[in-house]
């Protein structure tokens, strides 16, 4: 029904999923808690920076959110918000640091900072979808710089102006730092969906070049266990043969590296961790 589903997104060309995801809930609790966060978030960014730019920011950052959580978590399917409401956060942060010079009260960067990481440090808990949650923290993050701009103190516009009124001295609209800071950050965003993307059409996996990269999602305890049906494995070809490792167990196997091998290594995978 548009949850994001890696298998149907890559193989059914339902590209589709990685923005409809985002008004998916696992339930009543799901979506309140998800709601809820968006009022606190986004009023205050609404207000000051308008509808549209929020509005462009919050899909941009779930769909960012979508790309880094189909590299990584390919079995099973997800929902939810969480990764666009990160990229909210995500954006007050680069916001902050890009009109630095217009704050006075230096004071919420840190409570921010504070909250991003509770909020990022939640997402090792199972049934979590934290890499939806970078994904999206880091797209609304350099979204920011782009974005959420502002003039610097003492700009005046030129159509503002009363006749007659001469300006002591004309200031530029930005600073020389907030140009740069939103050059690079839109390459940086351009260069990483672009690469995202190729890389998700491609079918690669990242657990599989990444061994510890799974427990930025789960960090397993006495008290839960990771285990939700999501296996990772490492692969390795060499001459006619696919040697996989699980990541999980430490168990290894050698296949022959046939076609109907190469396609179906996500099962495989999930019979040697099993």
């Amino acid at each position: 029904m548009g949850a994001l589903e890696v298998s149907k997104v890559v193989k059914s060309r339902q590209a589709w999923r990685m923005i409809s995801c985002i008004w998916l809930h696992a339930g009543v609790f799901h979506i309140l808690a998800n709601m809820l966060s968006l009022l606190f978030i986004g009023i205050r960014l609404e207000q000051e920076f308008g509808f549209v730019r929020i509005g462009m920011l919050y899909l941009i950052a779930g769909f960012g959110g979508s790309i880094l959580s189909s590299l990584f978590i390919q079995t099973g399917i997800s929902v939810g918000a969480s990764g666009a409401l990160f990229g909210l956060l995500g954006s007050m942060l680069s916001e902050l640091i890009t009109n630095w010079t217009i704050y006075s009260n230096k004071a919420p960067l840190l409570t921010l900072v504070l909250v991003i990481v509770i909020n990022l440090a939640m997402g090792i808990l199972p049934h979590v979808d934290n890499f939806a949650h970078i994904g999206g923290f880091i797209s609304g993050f350099l979204l920011g710089f782009v974005f959420l701009i502002r003039p610097q103190f003492g700009y005046v516009s030129q159509k503002k102006v009363p006749p007659g009124y001469i300006a002591p001295s004309r200031k530029p609209k930005h600073k020389t730092y907030q140009y740069v800071l939103w050059v690079c950050s839109l390459i940086v965003l351009i260069a990483g969906f672009a690469i995202g993307l190729i890389l998700l059409l491609r079918g690669v996996n990242l657990n599989e070049h990444c061994s510890w990269c799974h427990y930025m999602s789960c960090i397993p305890t006495p008290l839960w266990s990771c285990r939700n049906g999501q296996v990772y494995c490492q692969s390795t070809e060499f001459g006619k043969s696919l040697n996989l490792t699980c990541i999980s167990n430490g168990k290894s196997e050698i296949y022959p590296l046939t076609e109907e091998n190469t396609s179906q290594v996500q099962q495989l995978c999930s019979k040697l961790c099993g």
